[in-house]
């Protein structure tokens, strides 16, 4: 089974964020079930990731800022990456790490997150 990893923009994209995103935290606890490496990249400073995923009780695998995605795939092999965001930079930041990236309002979220077996 091939092992994937998910990255999370937070502001925008998910239901915690501010603005609140389409991304359910179900959606996130199915990914980690499923077995994904599975986290946060966002400019929110990283003890405010911690805390707020602390807050929900689920436990993820990284927090980054947006920068430093590429150093998530240096530490994560794994045979797709993939990235959640709602920005330009978002956008620029995954595709500059080798990720695939989904926009969360432009592209087709709820078909995406049905493919990976996440909604």
């Amino acid at each position: 089974m091939p092992q994937r990893l998910v990255s999370f923009d937070i502001d925008g994209t998910l239901e915690i964020g501010d603005p609140p995103g389409e991304v359910s935290l179900d959606s996130v606890r199915r990914a980690i079930n499923l077995g994904y490496i599975v986290g946060s990249c966002s400019d929110r400073p990283l003890s405010v990731q911690q805390r707020l995923w602390a807050a929900t009780d689920i436990e993820v695998h990284f927090t980054v800022l947006k920068q430093h995605l590429l150093e998530v795939r240096s530490r994560f092999l794994v045979d797709h990456y993939l990235h959640i965001g709602d920005t330009p930079i978002d956008r620029m930041m995954a595709l500059d790490a080798g990720f695939d990236f989904v926009h969360v309002i432009e592209d087709d979220l709820d078909a995406m997150l049905r493919a990976h077996g996440l909604r």
